[in-house]
């Protein structure tokens, strides 16, 4: 049983100082994740590292929880990049950006892998 939360997409210093090589481990480690406040992971039986499913409307991803004590109870964030993009609709609106703030979404703990950034980029040409 997953749990209902407002997700946020933006920037890190770790996600952005690693641009140049998607690639890498070190990629991987700062962009496929989801940051939760404690309180959440306890409710979902998750722990730091372990798998979640996120899912909205335009799409699901696995990456791995993280916790953050900034974060409120019942908002998650992930860090621009491949995992966050499969959660974002193209549709703009009409405003020519997609919505990364305040997206409906559920999480939920699960057994299947991170895929690396290639692997998944494949599912996105399907």
């Amino acid at each position: 049983m997953g749990i209902e939360v407002k997700l946020i997409n933006g920037r890190t210093v770790a996600q952005g100082s690693n641009l140049e090589n998607k690639l890498s481990e070190e990629y991987f480690n700062a962009a496929a994740i989801c940051e939760l406040n404690g309180s959440d992971m306890e409710k979902l039986g998750v722990a730091v590292d372990e798998h979640v499913k996120v899912k909205t409307n335009a799409g699901e991803v696995v990456v791995k929880a993280k916790k953050d004590g900034g974060n409120p109870e019942g908002v998650a964030f992930m860090p621009m990049g491949p995992w966050a993009n499969a959660v974002v609709s193209g549709n703009t609106h009409g405003a020519g950006m997609p919505q990364f703030k305040g997206m409906d979404a559920e999480i939920e703990k699960t057994g299947e892998a991170v895929l690396p950034v290639k692997e998944l980029l494949q599912g996105y040409m399907k």
